[in-house]
């Protein structure tokens, strides 16, 4: 009897997702994106089975061709109508008899099916009045504001999507459900930092590539993956709540975007993220190691768990979060590369570790560039990280960063960090005064307490350049630590 292997991926989703500046659209539209692939396609499944449903990703086998004609004719328009701006491709392959095989060529067809988009159904005319949060056209006028239809549907789920998405890392959201915000600015509390997590797992190809010759392997890795990252986002907020008493707050300073398959995006108060982070991919580990360790020996692979990279973007409560998270998802990208390193791979798979900048233009491009601009000065590279979970050669562990930054707390510390702002920006101007600057420094401390610490804070050789920490170390304090009269303490 031939089978169908039916494939459907999302586009735009981060578009989509924060494609505006209200939480409670975020909110709503990271739902509407989980519901495409849950209750939407459950109509269309008919008598096969789904391989895959998470993160925007349909692998779904057919039996009968008639089912799987239906969903490649009725699915988009079900999409578009549940989030409208979102688009789909799809494919089809039969499955012979070798089933990797048609995994691969599904792949291979959806890759050229992105490059062949629906029609949007949110296009207007030109003389149409349109909403000024996103220039779509208006079909619903709310107090004094006018919402395209997008907006409209992500604020009818936001609630729903408020208790779906926060049980997820929270648990029992019955006795909190009043804590739980839809407003950006009860997020901070005595500054107006907050950040945003993108992690993702590493090593989702290799592993995909050795197990997808079996159809029930990859749907046990795929339903345990998703386990494995909800709860290590739940052991994340457990161990940030009991250190910062988030539950005592008026409103719980976490809110989750984006959690499933492998991926976490969340939106949280700064002061917590790097702990958040370094508990998460901890945990990750772990998790992944429990539920999929089988998996994983049953593909003959060389690791017993998976890892996974994370970015951090740090930025004020009124800066656009589709910059911020892009910076997120950048700066990811930035510590897969460095933890693919040859010289790093632990059993072939890329070791943990984070990446985090502290935004501080209105102008926000690619991680490369804002190195070239802003970190980088006289032979001097204020790059400095990944910060990794484990120790690895000429890198920091988190748990330093962490420790590093708490010791400017100190009356001594806070005298040092004003002497190492000082002695950055004379670097971009002239680096001989600079190198005076630093030795000025060194003999004002000579003998006291922080003596230890400047010795922490030497810049490191690699690739003809000195790589300093300090930029790293300020920033991070700074959004831990500031105060503003514009927040209040919660």
């Amino acid at each position: 009897m031939k089978k169908y292997l039916y494939g459907a991926a999302v586009q735009g989703i981060q578009s989509f997702i924060f494609g505006t500046n209200k939480l409670q659209d975020i909110v709503g539209a990271s739902e509407l994106v989980n519901e495409i692939c849950d209750k939407a396609f459950e109509k269309f499944e008919g008598s096969g089975k789904s391989i895959v449903r998470a993160a925007g990703n349909i692998k779904h086998i057919f039996t009968e061709i008639h089912e799987c004609e239906k969903a490649v004719r009725e699915f988009p328009k079900k999409v578009m109508e549940i989030a409208p701006g979102i688009t789909i491709s799809q494919a089809v392959v039969t499955i012979e008899t070798d089933f990797e095989e048609a995994v691969n060529l599904l792949e291979e067809k959806l890759k050229v099916q992105r490059n062949r988009p629906y029609n949007s159904t949110t296009l207007g005319l030109t003389g149409i009045r349109r909403a000024r949060n996103t220039g779509m056209p208006a079909v619903k006028e709310e107090g004094k504001d006018y919402l395209d239809i997008a907006t409209l549907k992500k604020r009818k789920v936001a609630f729903n999507a408020n208790s779906k998405l926060c049980s997820k890392i929270f648990g029992d959201i019955n006795k909190i459900e009043e804590k739980i915000t839809l407003q950006v600015d009860k997020i901070p509390s005595k500054n107006d930092w907050i950040a945003v997590i993108h992690a993702d797992g590493n090593g989702l190809g290799l592993v995909v590539q050795k197990i997808g010759k079996d159809e029930n392997l990859l749907k046990e890795f795929s339903e345990n993956l998703n386990e494995a990252t909800v709860n290590a986002a739940q052991e994340a907020y457990k161990v940030v709540n009991d250190k910062y008493k988030l539950i005592e707050l008026d409103f719980i300073p976490i809110r989750p975007i984006v959690l499933g398959g492998d991926d976490l995006t969340i939106i949280c108060r700064a002061d917590v993220a790097i702990e958040f982070t370094r508990k998460f991919l901890e945990e990750f580990e772990n998790q992944t190691k429990q539920l999929l360790g089988d998996v994983l020996k049953k593909g003959n692979l060389s690791f017993d768990k998976l890892t996974a990279c994370a970015g951090i973007s740090f930025m004020k409560s009124s800066f656009p979060f589709y910059y911020g998270y892009n910076l997120a998802e950048d700066l990811c990208k930035k510590a897969k590369e460095d933890a693919k390193d040859k010289n790093r791979l632990q059993q072939g798979l890329a070791p943990s570790c984070l990446m985090y900048y502290k935004i501080q233009d209105s102008f926000i491009e690619r991680f490369d560039d804002l190195i070239e601009r802003e970190l980088t000065a006289s032979g001097t590279s204020f790059k400095f990280g990944p910060y990794y979970l484990d120790e690895t050669k000429d890198r920091w562990t988190i748990d330093k960063l962490i420790e590093v930054s708490k010791e400017l707390n100190s009356k001594e510390g806070n005298a040092l960090k004003s002497h190492y702002r000082e002695w950055m920006s004379v670097l971009f101007e002239n680096s001989q005064l600079a190198q005076q600057k630093l030795k000025r420094m060194k003999t004002t401390f000579e003998g006291k307490k922080v003596c230890s610490l400047i010795k922490e804070l030497e810049s490191q050789k690699r690739d003809n350049l000195y790589h300093s920490p300090v930029y790293d170390v300020i920033s991070l304090h700074t959004v831990i630590n500031q105060e503003t009269d514009n927040t209040k303490t919660k």
